[in-house]
């Protein structure tokens, strides 16, 4: 804490004497001034809005060069580029109309360009428009995104899969820093909830140049909830209702924003009972709830933008076994989960004459808690002194958590983007974590461990006419250190042996974006990436609860290396709109649980291993916006993904592939109702019979949802009303990824899902 203290008070010491302003006018075509459009410059996270005058004004800008974004609903969205070598800056802009959704800036690669600039192809979307498909978790959001699955238990618990890849391979970022949350389990949620975020991008392919040992399969990139624009207060808050969960979300945030200063605070309370069936059952113990708070306190001056964030996130997930007591009780039942997670970062941007510098400092601190009904075993450590001075006294009452890991994670990201140099754009980088993992409760699922990562990189983009190429090199180093245990576990000893591992590996990737026959936006992509194996992979030797089964590390896995080249086109008119993302991804000593026909404890004995494996398929979607009927859109998306090791066998837990058609009319009133819109979705999901052998195949099923909103305005009060029915026709099915598809337990019912949330 006194380190970012003291970075952020040097950081706020580069005070220039200067000035420097942008100010201008914004017009459609016709030279009529617009209203409420956005200007925003995305690394000061400073922006304004235009009066009745088309008029807006930014000062208090450095003495460089920056990005101008400017957005408006209906309109083409621009960037550009801002030399700031004079005190006053005068601009003028035209807005093109745009049929089709606005082009958006993409942050979570180093040059964050136009998505439609872009180098490699990223998905984007907001939390608004996901929750405008009626999402009942920001996982279930998450997943209606083109390549985007989720494993699941109940409604509570999920994980995203990308392309068929999970777990670690999947990275997840929220504020700048890496999420560590113990990710490698399927047992607990994101860790995250979407009051706290303003958009998401996902990057579906190894972003290891980029990010890291984890990125293997791609990344998953938490844009926070802006601040205010300058000078403003704003306030919101809303509640929205589950019928199917008797469930509850209420939501409140407040921002101010100065010249040089700027404040936000926000919070959200989400509750659920346990989800019900279209059999009309209810799935016992699939109740959770979720408490979250976000503030940020933001600083720019001539030389310097800073933000310090903070997150607290905590969920109580009960853990479901069967379907057994039939209950609306939101109240925690044994066996459940008790999963906090605090981040703290610290975001600089620092411009110097022709270049800049970018920082992320960051820590998190996650507490997981697993209580269930247990006798307490004898646990045999050589720090018990320790642990017992450690137990966590609140919220335990008459049980004791049998698991509890404590993982703190210390991370730095530092980029220096150098000066441009005929039209090429290069960025140097170090990254790295110092992670540790220690246990305080009578079991142990992974031992106490140390894990150091270091990564060096560089990256560079050139353009040149409708041209673009972009490539890098990396090189990571991980040491992963564990303690020795013995635990007691009926009338047995489970020893986890010490280790000391280092794995070291070199990224590459390059990739090139053309403009065929002036209407086709091509990308062409090839990168390598890798994951070092995780604690549970090395080290588990013990029953986990939350899969119910017996886990047995293996301490001779290596390193997964993978290759992925994907190919990408779109065609796009006023009106109509193709899309076609194809991916071939070769994985070597790809990592994987497997049973071995054993019992131990009650439970099936299940042990990582190694295989060499592909995965391939794409995602296939158009839009089209027929003329004149200016208010109807109608979108189709297939996407598929078959992953197979190289000895024939299918990999596990491999998506079905999924065909999502969606008809949706758009309509504004711009006096009273803005963003009004009706839909109605079919999801086509097919029967997945690729499968591997130890699990079972899964059959079709169809899904309906519709929904119905848009945002009414009086005077300076604006409510978003929202109504959703998903599973409209209470179909039954069991998804492929359902956790609890072994036991047969359906997938959740019918759900109306009525949303109010007010702003001013």
């Amino acid at each position: 804490m006194k380190i970012f203290l003291g970075i952020l008070f040097v950081g706020l010491s580069f005070v220039a004497q200067a000035q420097h302003t942008i100010s201008g006018t914004i017009t459609d075509t016709n030279n009529q001034p617009l209203l409420g459009v956005e200007v925003f410059v995305e690394e000061l996270h400073k922006g304004t809005s235009t009066d009745e005058n088309g008029y807006f004004e930014l000062n208090n800008l450095p003495n460089n060069t920056i990005k101008l974004t400017i957005v408006f609903l209906g309109y083409k969205t621009q960037i550009k580029t801002v030399e700031l070598n004079i005190a006053t800056t005068e601009l003028t802009f035209i807005l093109e109309e745009s049929v089709f959704k606005m082009d958006e800036v993409i942050i979570s690669t180093p040059f964050n360009k136009l998505q439609s600039e872009n180098v490699m192809k990223v998905e984007k979307a907001t939390i608004a428009q996901l929750q405008n498909k009626g999402m009942l978790t920001l996982s279930e959001g998450i997943s209606s995104l083109p390549g985007v699955s989720t494993i699941a238990t109940g409604t509570g618990i999920g994980k995203p899969v990308i392309r068929g890849l999970r777990g670690n391979r999947v990275l997840v970022y929220s504020q700048g820093l890496r999420l560590e949350n113990q990710q490698f389990g399927d047992e607990h949620g994101l860790g995250v909830d979407a009051s706290s975020i303003e958009s998401l991008e996902v990057i579906k392919g190894p972003a290891s140049l980029l990010y890291g040992s984890d990125a293997l399969g791609g990344v998953l990139y938490f844009n926070p909830i802006k601040f205010a624009p300058i000078n403003s207060f704003n306030i919101s808050g809303g509640q929205t209702f589950y019928s199917n969960t008797a469930g509850s979300s209420t939501l409140f945030s407040a921002k101010q924003s100065y010249n040089k200063w700027k404040f936000l605070v926000n919070g959200s309370h989400n509750t659920h009972s346990d989800y019900k069936t279209a059999n009309d059952e209810r799935v016992t113990n699939t109740r959770f709830n979720e408490t979250n708070f976000n503030t940020a306190i933001g600083y720019n001056s001539e030389r310097i933008s800073s933000i310090v964030r903070f997150l607290y996130n905590r969920s109580i997930i009960g853990i479901p076994e069967e379907i057994g007591v039939q209950s609306t009780s939101k109240e925690k039942m044994l066996p459940y989960q008790d999963l906090t997670t605090k981040m703290l970062s610290l975001n600089n941007t620092i411009f110097l004459n022709n270049s800049k510098i970018s920082t992320v400092f960051g820590y998190t601190e996650n507490l997981r808690n697993e209580f269930e009904e247990h006798d307490h075993d004898e646990h045999l450590e050589q720090d018990d002194h320790d642990n017992e001075a450690h137990v966590e006294e609140e919220d335990h009452e008459s049980e004791e958590a049998a698991l509890q890991l404590k993982l703190d994670t210390y991370s730095y990201d530092i980029k220096w983007h150098l000066p441009k140099f005929n039209s090429i754009e290069t960025v140097i980088g170090v990254q790295g974590m110092h992670q540790k993992n220690k246990n305080f409760g009578e079991e142990i699922l992974i031992p106490d461990a140390t894990t150091n990562d270091v990564g060096v990189f560089v990256t560079a983009m050139y353009q040149i006419s409708n041209s673009s190429f972009q490539g890098g090199f990396r090189f990571d180093t991980r040491n992963i250190s564990t303690a020795y245990h013995e635990v007691l576990h009926e009338d047995e000893i489970h020893i986890f042996e010490a280790i000391d591992k280092t794995f070291d590996n070199i990224s590459a990737s390059i990739g090139y974006k053309t403009l065929l026959f002036n209407t086709v936006i091509s990308r062409f992509n090839v990168a390598s990436g890798f994951k070092a194996p995780n604690l549970a992979e090395l080290t588990s030797n013990g029953v986990h609860h939350g899969s119910n089964r017996f886990e047995l590390g293996n301490t001779k896995l290596k390193q997964e290396q993978n290759l992925q080249s994907d190919i990408s086109f779109e065609y796009k008119t006023d009106h109509f709109e193709l899309v076609a993302n194809g991916f071939y991804n070769h994985i070597n000593d790809y990592i994987f649980i497997s049973p071995t026909g054993e019992v131990e404890d009650g439970n099936d004995v299940y042990s990582y291993t190694q295989e060499n494996a592909k995965l391939y398929g794409g995602e296939f979607g158009l839009h089209l916006h027929p003329h004149p009927l200016d208010w109807l859109h109608l979108n189709s998306n297939f996407e598929l993904v078959v992953g197979k090791q190289d000895n024939g066998d299918y990999l596990p837990l491999i998506p079905a592939n999924k065909l999502t058609n969606t008809i949706r009319a758009e309509f504004n009133n711009t006096n009273t109702l803005q963003n009004g819109f009706a839909s109605i979705t079919l999801e086509n999901t097919f029967k997945q019979t690729n499968i591997s052998e130890f699990e079972t195949k899964s059959n079709a099923y169809n899904l309906i949802n519709v929904g119905v909103g848009g945002t009414v305005k009086f005077n300076k009060l604006y409510f978003d009303v929202n109504l959703n029915v998903n599973n409209v026709f209470n179909e039954s099915y069991i998804s492929h990824l359902s956790r609890l598809k072994s036991d047969g337990i359906l997938n959740i019912g019918r759900n109306f899902i009525t949303s109010i949330k007010f702003k001013f």
